[in-house]
């Protein structure tokens, strides 16, 4: 008696069974590499393979297989243009990053990025919105951290699931540096910026002072800066503050540092 087989033994492999349409690799074209999951815009060949750059300008080669990028998530083959793509001149978006045009926002993530509140979120949309958008991480604000450790488990973090948290005044010895000591689990990053409130994190040249007014110890922050600066409501501050941001070289360095860190962890491959 002879083994039998169904009608498709290919049935498990989708790359064979699937009509996958051809695209051609035109300049900037933003596609991602089906096994590694990297994500890049098209900017050259190099020896039959094509060349893409991701948002922070690292290059990788791939071979030109059939199926083997995903375009808005669906399979294709990729196929070199009749003549080699001629990169436009690179427009940065407001974190620094290359931008790319014409590209839809990616299906959001299972992992996501926690800030203290909706300040926060807000300064972050200003400047990695774009990012954010193509590598499909939503942000959410939190009301404080000091329940965090219970939030984090509620969350539930796992290799394919990962949560970035920005933390305001991290620095040894605070109460923050304490709640997050309790956060333990290796598919979260904790990280943050000295900075008493957000608001700090802007240069104070931005907003056309030499230095951020010194808060006497027991007063709210935000209502000592306002008072100190003749602004009588601290949502007046805060639209003004906001509206003089317009890139990352409107804010310190520490927090882009803990932004780009937590914006690689959670688009980590699992």
């Amino acid at each position: 008696m002879g083994w039998g087989y169904g009608e498709d033994v290919l049935a498990g492999d989708w790359r064979r069974r699937t009509v996958i349409p051809e695209v051609d690799a035109e300049a900037d074209l933003v596609v991602e590499d089906a096994d590694s999951g990297f994500c890049g815009a098209v900017v050259g060949f190099e020896s039959g393979a094509v060349v893409l750059e991701d948002r922070h300008g690292k290059r990788r080669n791939f071979p030109l297989r059939p199926a083997a990028f995903l375009l808005d998530g669906q399979p294709v083959t990729l196929r070199r243009p009749a003549r080699a793509p001629v990169p436009a001149a690179r427009r940065r978006t407001a974190s620094g990053s290359i931008a790319v045009d014409g590209v839809r926002a990616r299906v959001a993530r299972a992992s996501r990025i926690w800030v203290e509140g909706v300040h926060d979120a807000a300064l972050v949309e200003r400047i990695w919105g774009d990012d954010l958008r193509i590598e499909g991480v939503v942000v959410e604000p939190l009301e404080g951290i000091d329940e965090l450790d219970a939030a984090v488990r509620e969350f539930g973090p796992a290799p394919h699931r990962r949560l970035g948290v920005l933390v305001d005044h991290l620095v040894p010895g605070s109460k923050e540096s304490r709640i997050v000591a309790r956060v333990t689990s290796p598919h979260v990053l904790v990280t943050g910026h000295p900075y008493v409130d957000v608001w700090q994190a802007v240069k104070p040249a931005a907003l056309g002072i030499r230095a951020w007014p010194v808060v006497p110890p027991g007063r709210p922050w935000k209502e000592g800066v306002c008072a100190a600066l003749g602004v009588a409501e601290p949502a007046d501050m805060w639209r003004h503050i906001l509206s003089r941001v317009n890139s990352y070289a409107e804010v310190e360095t520490p927090l882009i540092n803990s932004m780009e860190r937590l914006i690689d962890f959670v688009t980590e491959p699992g």
